[in-house]
């Protein structure tokens, strides 16, 4: 375009060098090539006083990028601040990208939504291998086990243990237990017996410890039949009073403060508790690497199909597509109003680092070949407007 920009000023040279001294008709030719001429050199002056000093020389006001561009950077930085990282312009775009259903209509395609789930399971594989047992250790005993010691943890526990009470969370837990206990006391009705036996006086015939064994036996296996069977047992109740009192103990009474404390800071200070919870997170991390590695897995099934579902849902529930929609706007709104500026200091930071001559050749390289137009658009219309004041003058 440079190259253009030249040919039609050395036309226009040529043609005034041609017609110099005619008149009539080419008298007017004459005097087009001739503010022609004028426009061309005056808008090469324009657009190379942009990036350097026209033909080397040192005039004022020239080479404005090269020796402005710290200026240039910072104006460009403010702008983009003032009107694209502004709040409601960027919760205006948001809003009309329909950001959910784009994502819902994407991971409703399985292809997709199982890329997702192979990505993200090759991340926490690649996570959980990279910890170390040292790793592991590291952290429970610089930072978790001495968190734990200094922090009161029986008021939390109190509270805790209330709010299962309460929701009665707990009652799975029991029945689970009641189910395993009955399960154990009909399998094992002979050791049962024989530990009972055990405790019997010593001048008490055979044949009675038997017969009192025997009935004490069937009677606690009824007992704990009966409390699986009734919801509502005095022995459930009277289960969760004492887990209630023990909530309020732990939140209110001293003695029982101390005691939990107590016990706290003896399993704690245990160095079993690091080599057994490392080896737990062994046994966790194991499975869980061998679940991610195989493409088949339940678990990486399962994550498709949730994906797939959670798709479906955004692309045909109108609300949930709101609610989406309105959690992008408010993270996008929060990172402009949070962090727009330190955003925009990339493009003075980015600027800063090049040299004079390098800004003005990137930018140049960017804008020059539009800025050509701009010196062939001179010569054209400066030729125009020649011929029409040479016209002018002729008339007059």
């Amino acid at each position: 375009m440079r190259g253009v920009a030249l040919g039609l000023l050395l036309f226009a040279a040529v043609v005034f060098v041609a017609t110099q001294g005619e008149g009539g008709a080419w008298g007017y030719v004459h005097a087009t090539a001739e503010a022609a001429m004028v426009g061309a050199i005056a808008d090469w002056f324009a657009v190379t006083a942009l990036f350097r000093h026209p033909m080397g020389l040192p005039i004022p006001h020239t080479a404005i990028i090269p020796t402005r561009k710290a200026a240039l950077g910072k104006s460009l930085e403010e702008f983009i601040t003032e009107n694209f990282l502004v709040e409601s312009v960027v919760r205006e775009r948001v809003a009309g990208a329909e950001i959910s259903r784009r994502l819902g209509t994407w991971l409703s395609d399985e292809a997709n939504s199982r890329r997702v789930v192979d990505e993200l399971a090759a991340v926490a594989r690649n996570g959980l291998v990279n910890v170390t047992d040292a790793d592991v250790a590291s952290l429970l005993e610089g930072e978790i086990i001495p968190r734990l010691l200094h922090e009161p943890l029986s008021p939390i526990s109190g509270r805790l243990l209330a709010e299962v009470v309460d929701e009665k969370a707990h009652h799975g837990m029991v029945d689970l237990a009641l189910l395993e206990a009955d399960r154990w006391l009909r399998a094992n009705e002979e050791t049962v017996t024989r530990i009972l036996n055990t405790r019997a006086p010593w001048w008490t015939p055979q044949w009675v410890d038997e017969k009192v064994t025997q009935r004490i036996y069937l009677e606690v296996v009824a007992w704990v039949d009966d409390i699986r069977g009734d919801a509502e047992h005095e022995a459930r109740r009277a289960f969760d009073d004492m887990l209630r009192q023990l909530a309020r103990d732990l939140q209110t009474d001293p003695t029982t403060m101390e005691r939990a404390e107590r016990l706290k800071t003896r399993i704690l200070t245990q160095p079993q508790v690091v080599v057994t919870a490392t080896s737990i997170w062994n046994v966790v991390r194991r499975a869980l690497v061998s679940t991610l590695a195989d493409p088949g897995s339940p678990l990486r099934a399962r994550g498709v199909e949730r994906l797939c579902h959670l798709g479906e849902q955004m692309v045909s529930d109108p609300s949930m597509r709101e609610r989406v929609d309105r959690y992008a706007s408010d993270a996008a709104a929060f990172v402009v109003t949070r962090y727009g500026g330190e955003i925009t200091t990339v493009i003075t930071s980015t600027i800063d680092r090049w040299d004079g001559k390098e800004a003005s050749r990137r930018i140049e390289l960017h804008v020059g070949r539009d800025l050509q137009f701009i010196r062939i658009n001179g010569t054209i219309v400066g030729g125009l407007a020649g011929l029409l004041i040479y016209t002018v003058a002729r008339l007059l």
